[in-house]
């Protein structure tokens, strides 16, 4: 008994360790996790850390003399302003067109110095900031003057408050935080959700076929290798598609009972952003396509196919969540013709409502010129023996 015990060990090694391939699929989600985390990690530091190259804008009603020192600081710019002028800033803020708004009362540095904590009757001066949530750089400006006047207070042992009161600090509107939330989630999800449905249907058409051996008999038709190639392209693209549609719709459709209170928010996208959306999903699918395609021409049956697959998924789920690190991702244009990077950052940017055409454009003719190449790699692959009847 023992014997047999060990000749099927025996036996279950000699499979996976005489097969290439299964032990590179066991291997390389683990290099791969490492390798994103690494880079994630890496980008993650570099959100946090402050940009030495931004000027943080902070308009300041009543600028006190005892604040000077504000000037000096070399990462914002200070911009004195009239009391008249503070609604336009606000709405400046609102718009993403300017950092953060500081109110100081009048006579603050007097009020301040005589406010005695113990015997006063109303409330300590009141410095009030105005900013947005929904902006990292307003944000970023916000916590520096906040902490800047947090450890001015404590120097002075409580004589004024920091955004007391029941006024409404944060303008950002309730559609751009929606927007935000939304644009760090859905990239992920949609690009999962693509993935998935072209992996069942990509894996059944060629390894599929291989298993049953049909394959074959397309093979000996008179019938182009390269038509034969992108046939298969094309079909499994707008099934994948339909099914990543049809997915992102229930997802959108359920959005607002998901988010729970913001039912009766109305999000800012039209006909224009969803259309760009629409340019992005149907280019990397056929992206999408087009690997899992040569994937599933190298395997033996469906499921090696969906095996060999994994680090692949992998590889996509992880990148779509670079999209959660805001400015920590590089942005220039060459970054966009990185496949599926590209991808994340288009939809994030239509997503929160802030994206430019030239990347759009970029990540498109990047994914098309990969997939016609991925056509080219196919149509070799039906051409040749060894890959297709071994």
């Amino acid at each position: 008994m023992k014997s047999d015990l060990i000749t099927i060990i025996k036996k279950e090694f000699a499979r996976f360790f005489g097969d290439k391939r299964m032990v590179a699929t066991a291997l390389l989600p683990g290099v791969l996790i490492y390798v994103m985390y690494s880079f994630m990690g890496s980008s993650m530091t570099e959100m946090y850390e402050p940009d030495d190259d931004y000027v943080y804008e902070i308009n300041i009603v009543n600028m006190p003399q005892s604040l000077a020192f504000l000037e000096e600081v070399e990462e914002v710019e200070i911009s004195k302003i009239e009391a008249k002028e503070a609604d336009a800033v606000k709405d400046a803020i609102r718009e993403d067109e300017a950092d953060i708004l500081v109110v100081f009362p009048e006579n603050f540095d007097v009020e301040m110095l005589s406010y005695d904590v113990m015997t006063a009757t109303t409330p300590a001066p009141n410095v009030e900031i105005y900013y947005n949530s929904a902006d990292t750089e307003s944000s970023s400006a916000y916590s520096i003057m906040h902490e800047t006047l947090n450890q001015y207070e404590q120097a002075f042992a409580n004589k004024f408050d920091i955004c007391q009161g029941d006024k409404e600090y944060d303008l950002a509107s309730d559609e751009d935080v929606s927007a935000m939330i939304i644009s760090m989630v859905m990239p992920m999800l949609v690009l999962m959700m693509l993935f998935t449905g072209c992996l069942s249907a990509s894996a059944e058409s060629i390894a599929g076929e291989k298993e049953r051996g049909t394959i074959a008999t397309l093979l000996v038709t008179p019938m182009k290798r390269r038509d034969l190639a992108l046939g298969k392209m094309i079909s499994l693209s707008v099934i994948g598609l339909f099914s990543g549609i049809s997915s992102f719709a229930g997802i959108m459709l359920s959005l607002p009972k998901l988010m729970g209170g913001l039912e009766d928010v109305k999000f800012g996208y039209d006909v224009a952003d969803y259309g760009v959306l629409l340019l992005v999903i149907v280019a990397t699918t056929l992206l999408i396509v087009g690997m899992i395609s040569i994937i599933s021409a190298f395997a033996k049956s469906v499921k090696e196919a969906s095996n060999m697959a994994t680090p692949l998924m992998l590889v996509v789920t992880l990148t779509g969540v670079t999209n959660m690190m805001g400015n920590g991702m590089p942005q220039e244009w060459y970054w966009y013709l990185i496949p599926i990077y590209n991808t994340t950052q288009c939809m994030n940017g239509v997503f929160s409502m802030d994206y430019q055409m030239l990347p759009v454009v970029i990540t498109c003719i990047a994914n098309v010129v990969y997939s016609g190449v991925l056509v080219v790699v196919l149509t070799k692959m039906f051409g040749s023996e060894r890959i297709m009847y071994t």
